[in-house]
């Protein structure tokens, strides 16, 4: 079952493949169609042994306020840092840090987020 953090938005259609957890931070965006799997299977075809193998899995974890464009596939044992846009139809298949754009298939760094906005945390800090 996914952790959802506050202010996330899910478009339709996503899927959740919850063989582990997938964790969502606050105020992340992900767009239509968009698929997050924990699951994943042996490559060694004998060990796989169709629906009588092993399912093995890794968690997902996604940092807060992070934007997913449509048609975003994210696997097993990834790590996506805060502020992170990821471009649409991009599979990611490793670790992305902190505060940059990825796309692609697989994603690769496009370039760095500069933060020009305030921090959210630090405003609600604020109003507490």
């Amino acid at each position: 079952m996914p952790r959802i953090g506050k202010g996330v938005y899910i478009n339709f259609n996503c899927t959740f493949l919850d063989t582990c957890v997938t964790t969502i931070g606050a105020r992340t965006l992900i767009g239509p169609n968009c698929s997050f799997f924990t699951a994943t299977h042996p490559l060694d075809p004998f060990l796989r042994n169709g629906t009588k193998g092993p399912e093995l899995g890794a968690p997902i974890t996604v940092g807060e306020d992070c934007w997913f464009g449509g048609n975003v596939t994210v696997l097993a044992g990834v790590t996506i840092g805060r502020g992170v846009t990821v471009g649409a139809g991009s599979v990611v298949t490793k670790d992305v840090p902190d505060f940059v754009v990825v796309a692609g298939n697989p994603a690769r760094i496009l370039k760095k987020i500069e933060v020009k906005a305030p921090d959210p945390r630090l405003a609600e800090a604020e109003k507490s």
